[in-house]
């Protein structure tokens, strides 16, 4: 896996790259509806550190909004899910290799290769929204298997949708962050990237991402979660 290092400047070319930029956050400029993937990566590398410097379990409650959910197989409130839960010994480790922004940045989807403490290596993909002070915080994560014969590139690939036509930056501040009953599918404020996650009865999930292109939407990013080994117990489990 790369070295956090290399993520970095991965991450300082991909602003170059996208050519999209938001103001400073955790200031009282306002705050305005562009996409800067850029800043999801950051955030998701700093998740990352988080996660072996103060431990699994509390970097994912520090990064995630107080609503946020994945499938554990059904869908789980996380806070709820991890409260007073121990960090494991070995944090898990991951590191993004894509990124998909709204063209407003209300929300992005990153997505990576993980290696768990067992050594089993998977696919994550998790949707991130900005939050009123322009930090990033995630609001869904699921898990997936990584692809056979994965190949690492040279460079985090940063996608941003396309902008409504007519659209205007002339906006003095962007919308409040949303709270939501669910996570599982959902949008952008501007419509321009959506997500929807299908849970079946035997607990697969498959993940569909869509976003604007050439005045459409199109999917551009889709995963599937085959349903869960039967525990020890023998009960398989049902959703």
């Amino acid at each position: 896996m790369k070295t956090l290092a290399a993520l970095a400047f991965s991450s300082a070319m991909t602003l170059l790259l996208a050519g999209c930029a938001a103001g400073p956050t955790g200031t009282n400029r306002p705050l305005r509806p562009i996409a800067n993937p850029s800043e999801v990566i950051a955030t998701e590398l700093a998740f990352a550190r988080a996660a072996k410097d103060q431990g699994t379990w509390t970097a994912f409650r520090q990064f995630a909004t107080r609503d946020a959910q994945w499938p554990g197989p059904q869908w789980e409130n996380v806070q709820a899910a991890l409260k007073d839960a121990p960090d494991p010994a070995k944090a898990i480790e991951w590191e993004p290799d894509q990124v998909w922004s709204s063209c407003d940045g209300s929300f992005a989807l990153s997505t990576g290769p993980a290696l768990h403490p067992t050594g089993k290596r998977t696919r994550f993909v998790t949707i991130w929204q900005r939050q009123d002070n322009g930090d990033y915080r995630w609001v869904l994560d699921q898990g997936f298997d990584l692809e056979a014969g994965y190949a690492e590139p040279e460079m985090i690939a940063a996608r941003v949708a396309d902008c409504p036509e007519g659209r205007s930056n002339r906006v003095a501040r962007v919308a409040k962050a949303r709270r939501a009953a669910t996570w599982a599918s959902g949008q952008s404020d501007d419509g321009t990237l959506s997500w929807t996650t299908e849970l079946r009865a035997d607990c697969g999930r498959t993940l569909v991402l869509n976003a604007m292109q050439d005045g459409a939407m199109h999917e551009v990013f889709r995963k599937v979660a085959k349903a869960p080994a039967v525990p020890a117990n023998g009960t398989r489990p049902s959703c």
